[in-house]
C-alpha cells in the first residue's frame, strides 16, 4: 500500500514538472532563427543537453529556467527579481548571474562526459580540441542571453519564470495524509529538541565517549574590523548591491572564520575527511586527507544582501546503534548509512560581522541555529514546531579567539559550540565544494559524487520509508546544495532566501 501510494504521489509530480517542461519559448525561435548564427548556438545547446542528459550528468545544484538552457537560478537570485523588473541594469547584472550559474553548472557537466561524448560535442565546434565544448557554451550563452535581454517579451518571461520548485513533494504529503501523520512527526521533533537541549547543557568536561580530536585550520590571519568591513562592501557598480569580494580576500575571511572541529572519536566512522572515487558506486572517505570544504552563499534582509561563508565536513558513516544510551552499537537503526557529514555557516553583517551560525547535516536534517547578540527570534506562528530551534546563543568573539565546534560520536550531532583560542596540532585541508561537482574517478575521467536528481547514490536511510508523509524525498540521503529541505513539519529549505528575515531580528551597523 505504502509503495503504490509512493508511486502515485511520484507520478503526479512528474506531470506537474513536464507542465514546466513545454514552455520553450523564446528558445523555440532562436532554434528556427533566419540568422546562422544564432540557430547554430541553439542547435549547440539543444546537441549538449542531449549530450548530458543521456550520459546521466546533469548537475542539480542550480535550477534551469524554461525556455532558456543558458541560464539558472539558486533560490537567492531569484529573490532578487523585483530589483531587476524595476532597474535596467539591475536586470542586465541578473542576467549575468543566472548566465554564470548555468556556465558553471556546465563545466562541471561537460568534464563528466565520457570522453567520446566530449569528442563528439568537439568535432560540431569545427575544430579538434575538446577544450572548445566549454568555450563554445560560453559563447553561445552569452549571444542568446544578450538577444534576449533585447526584447520586452522575453525579459517578462525569464522574469516570471525565475524561482526555485520547492524541494518538498505536495503529493506525497497528499497521499499521505499529512494533516493527521505530522502529529506523531511533531512528536519526534519535540524529542530531538529535548535531546539536543539537554546535550547542550551537558558539563563541558564530562568525560567524552571516546577520544576529543581537535581539528584547526592551518592558520588565521590576523584581519582588523576595517579590513573585513571593506571585504564584505558590494562593488559601487553592482547594481544588486551583492557582496562578491576578490579571491584573495575570500581566502582571508575563509580562514578568519574558520571553526575547530572537536570530534568524539570512537570508531573510524568518526575519522573526517575528503571525498574520493574508488572502485564502488558511491564516493568514499578518505581519512588520511582531512579536508573541509567550503563555499560562499547569500541571503537577504529587508532589502540588503549578507554574505554567508559555509563550511562542510564529511565522515564515512553513521554507524547503527550510535547515540543509542547503553552505548551498543550495531543492530537496525533507521538513522544508520553511509556517509554522513556536517554544514556549518556563518552570516556576516555588512560591517562583517557574525550575526547569527546555523547548522544542518548534509541531509538537511537537525537545522540549529546560533544567533549571537545582535539576532534575536521573531515568534514562530502557530504550528510552526521547527521555525527556529536555538540550543545556543553564542557571545561575541574576540580577535584572537575561535569557535570550536563539539561533535558527538557515531551521530555526529552537534553538541555544543565553544569560544577557545587553542588550536589543535591536528590541521584540516581547505577544498572548494565545486570539487564534489566534478571528482576525479578511480579510472578515467570525471564523475560528480551527487546524482542528476541532487543525492548521492548509495546513502539512503531506512527513515526515508517511514518519513515520506512528509513531503521530504528520500529522507536521510546525503544531497547537494541547493536541494536541502530542512523541516518536516511545515516547509523550509536551507537557502531560502528569506530564511532569517522571517525568523530573526537583526541589529545591522
Amino acid at each position: 500500500m505504502i509503495m503504490r501510494l509512493r508511486t502515485m504521489a511520484l507520478a503526479a509530480a512528474t506531470l506537474a514538472a513536464g507542465g514546466c517542461a513545454t514552455l520553450q519559448s523564446p528558445f523555440d525561435a532562436h532554434l528556427a532563427s533566419p540568422v546562422a548564427q544564432v540557430r547554430e548556438c541553439a542547435d549547440w545547446f539543444a546537441a549538449l543537453d542531449a549530450s548530458i542528459d543521456a550520459a546521466g550528468v546533469r548537475d542539480a545544484s542550480a535550477t534551469r529556467i524554461a525556455g532558456f538552457p543558458y541560464l539558472r537560478t539558486d533560490r537567492f537570485s531569484a529573490s532578487l527579481r523585483a530589483e531587476a523588473a524595476r532597474d535596467e541594469r539591475a536586470l542586465n547584472a541578473l542576467a549575468d548571474r543566472l548566465w554564470g550559474l548555468d556556465f558553471d553548472a556546465r563545466r562541471h557537466e561537460i568534464a563528466n562526459l565520457p570522453e567520446a561524448a566530449r569528442v563528439e560535442l568537439g568535432k560540431r565546434t569545427g575544430e579538434p580540441e575538446i577544450t572548445r565544448v566549454a568555450a563554445r557554451t560560453r559563447e553561445c550563452g552569452r549571444l542568446l542571453r544578450e538577444i534576449d535581454l533585447a526584447k520586452p517579451a522575453q525579459r517578462a518571461a525569464l522574469l516570471e519564470r525565475l524561482a526555485v520548485p520547492d524541494d518538498y513533494v505536495s503529493a506525497y504529503r497528499i497521499a499521505g495524509l499529512y494533516a493527521v501523520t505530522q502529529i506523531p512527526f511533531s512528536s519526534g521533533v519535540r524529542r530531538f529538541q529535548d535531546e539536543t537541549r539537554a546535550a547542550f547543557a551537558r558539563d563541558p568536561h564530562a568525560p567524552a565517549a571516546g577520544t576529543r580530536i581537535r581539528y584547526s585550520p592551518s592558520e588565521r590571519p590576523r584581519l582588523s574590523a576595517a579590513r573585513i568591513a571593506a571585504m564584505v562592501q558590494p562593488a559601487f557598480s553592482d547594481p544588486l548591491a551583492v557582496p562578491q569580494p576578490s579571491e584573495s580576500d575570500l581566502e582571508l575571511l575563509y580562514a578568519h572564520f574558520a571553526p575547530s572541529f572537536e570530534i568524539d572519536t570512537v570508531g573510524d566512522d568518526d575519522r573526517p575527511g575528503a571525498l574520493r572515487w574508488r572502485r564502488g558506486s558511491m564516493p568514499e572517505v578518505e581519512g588520511a586527507d582531512v579536508s573541509v570544504y567550503r563555499q560562499v552563499a547569500h541571503t537577504r534582509y529587508r532589502g540588503r544582501n549578507l554574505l554567508q561563508l559555509v563550511y562542510t565536513l564529511w565522515f564515512p558513516e553513521r554507524i547503527a546503534g550510535a547515540g543509542r544510551a547503553s552505548g551498543a552499537r550495531g543492530g537496525f537503526d533507521l538513522l544508520a548509512g553511509k556517509l554522513d557529514g556536517l554544514v556549518f555557516r556563518v552570516t556576516l553583517g555588512p560591517d562583517g560581522t557574525p550575526l547569527i551560525y546555523d547548522s544542518i547535516h548534509p541531509c538537511g536534517c537537525y537545522h540549529l541555529f546560533f544567533p549571537t547578540a545582535a539576532a534575536r527570534t521573531t515568534p514562530a506562528p502557530d504550528g510552526q514546531l521547527e521555525w527556529a530551534f536555538v540550543p545556543q546563543t553564542l557571545p561575541a568573539i574576540g580577535a584572537d579567539d575561535r569557535l570550536v565546534l563539539r561533535v558527538a560520536a557515531g551521530t555526529h550531532y552537534l553538541e555544543r559550540i565553544l569560544v577557545d583560542r587553542a588550536d589543535s596540532v591536528v590541521r584540516y585541508a581547505w577544498r572548494d565544494y565545486g570539487e564534489l561537482r566534478s571528482l576525479a574517478r578511480f579510472g578515467p575521467g570525471f564523475r560528480s559524487v551527487f546524482g542528476p536528481d541532487g543525492f548521492i547514490a548509495g546513502t539512503d536511510r531506512p527513515e526515508g520509508w517511514l518519513f515520506w508523509p512528509m513531503g521530504i524525498e528520500r529522507a536521510g540521503a546525503m544531497r547537494q546544495w541547493g536541494r536541502h529541505a530542512t523541516a518536516f513539519v511545515g516547509r523550509r529549505h536551507f537557502d531560502d532566501a528569506d530564511l532569517f528575515e522571517k525568523r530573526f531580528e537583526f541589529d545591522l551597523k
